[in-house]
């Protein structure tokens, strides 16, 4: 597949590293020549505006199939959508950055006026991290929850912590509840899958995957503390910060919203009825202990600025260095330097778009249902096609680091064996290495 890239931002550049190995890639920016790390990536260069017919037709848009916009403006990715679809109906991926032209672009009012130009997907950021910050908070101690089956299964990931029942436990010597696998640990920043055999360490961060109940009844014997979340303080007002205080309050959980900006803190009040909105600096110590933030269930750090959450982390940690903190971060490298200082759990915009992406860049037959340790592991729901003849798991030919996790046959929910048996037709939801998941996909086929 032919895919042209609109824009040589930070998220241009995590896309195009993500898929040039997989498909060809064409980008195509403003800039008079390609920036020096797009060099390392086997892609196409061409010099010029997403909106300008003669660039795009330098760049062969109508041998693509899919055009992704991603510059840093939003109406410039919107209206190089709008163009590209004036020269070959081809899908039309577009990044947003606010809220409002979000609501516009993707309001049910639009349906009224469907044409041929509209932007096949909308996709702002902002708004997928939300959701995955509001899973995080609703499972006491988990760093990262993902839901799939209608809901109907679960991926916990957790950190062993000193003296849980799991410290220096052989996976086999271990009576988990029935319905629960361990499909990923991570030790040092390497994720890998275990085998029976496998040891598990304090420190280590342990994926489960599983139906509700089995999971459900895993966390409540090993990891809740019985903590409830009943208040939880975030340091940023903005877009993430104000739609996550709009969902605690639905759930009745009291919220302090800290905000610098004496502007955005009026929106704020006059649009957040149940929460109390604070003006002043997430870094002021004196703010944080005049506001006991240190007794609150959970402290979310939600700044644009990946400096600034490290910093207000620290200092809430500071005060109490039991407190539950999620924090936002953007590279790499400043996530996991994050977790060496105690951080809980760390979320990140470009992980939730990616995942987003990878779903509408997939093959129909395939979904990408999760990415752990920052695009490390990947979680696939397959379909097994119906020409595939009845095989066993343990007679599959796996030339990969994978697990089955689930089954799903219909409304059944199975979590197999080495000895259950994939019809045609099944469901699957398997963990793998992302640099293993062709090879998972060719097995399918």
């Amino acid at each position: 597949m032919n895919i042209l890239l609109y824009g040589a931002t930070e998220l241009g550049y995590l896309l195009a590293k993500r898929f040039y190995q997989e498909y060809s890639i064409i980008l195509i920016d403003d800039l008079p020549r390609m920036p020096d790390r797009f060099n390392t990536l086997d892609l196409s260069f061409v010099s010029g505006s997403g909106a300008d017919i003669d660039a795009l037709e330098q760049a062969n848009v109508n041998e693509c199939e899919m055009f992704i916009a991603c510059s840093e403006l939003d109406e410039a990715n919107i209206v190089a959508c709008w163009t590209v679809k004036k020269i070959i109906d081809i899908e039309t991926i577009c990044f947003i950055r606010t809220m409002e032209l979000y609501r516009n672009l993707s309001s049910p009012k639009q349906d009224r006026y469907l044409t041929r130009y509209d932007i096949d997907t909308i996709i702002w950021p902002e708004q997928l991290l939300t959701q995955d910050i509001f899973r995080i908070i609703s499972v006491p101690d988990a760093i990262d929850v993902e839901y799939f089956a209608e809901g109907r299964a679960k991926l916990f990931e957790y950190r062993i912590k000193e003296g849980s029942v799991l410290c220096n436990v052989r996976l086999m010597d271990y009576s988990f509840p029935q319905g629960v696998l361990i499909v990923g640990i991570t030790r040092d920043h390497q994720l890998f899958i275990p085998s029976g055999a496998t040891v598990i360490h304090e420190g280590d961060k342990v994926i489960f995957m599983g139906t509700n109940s089995a999971v459900d009844t895993l966390a409540a014997t090993i990891f809740q503390s019985g903590n409830i979340i009943r208040n939880a303080v975030l340091i940023g007002g903005g877009s993430v910060g104000y739609m996550l205080a709009q969902k605690l309050e639905r759930t009745g959980v009291k919220v302090k919203l800290i905000e610098h900006n004496e502007t955005r803190c009026e929106f704020l009040a006059d649009n957040l009825k149940k929460s109390l909105i604070l003006k002043g600096d997430g870094t002021d110590l004196e703010l944080l202990e005049q506001e006991s933030v240190d007794d609150a269930d959970v402290v979310v750090c939600i700044t644009d600025n990946d400096e600034k959450n490290l910093l207000c982390s620290l200092l809430v940690k500071q005060l109490n260095p039991k407190r539950r903190i999620i924090t936002r971060v953007n590279n790499v490298k400043t996530g996991q330097l994050f977790e060496k200082v105690g951080i809980d759990a760390t979320v990140s915009t470009r992980e939730s778009a990616l995942k987003e992406l990878l779903n509408r860049v997939q093959a129909r037959n395939v979904d990408i249902l999760a990415l752990v340790e920052w695009g490390q592991g990947e979680l696939l729901r397959l379909r097994v096609p119906e020409s595939f003849p009845d095989t066993k798991i343990n007679d599959l030919q796996f030339k990969a680091q994978a697990v089955i996790g689930i089954i799903q046959r219909g409304r059944t929910l199975l979590i197999p064996n080495g000895n259950s048996v994939i019809r045609a037709g099944d469901l699957l939801k398997i963990f793998t290495m992302a640099k293993d998941a062709e090879i998972v996909k060719t097995l399918f086929v």
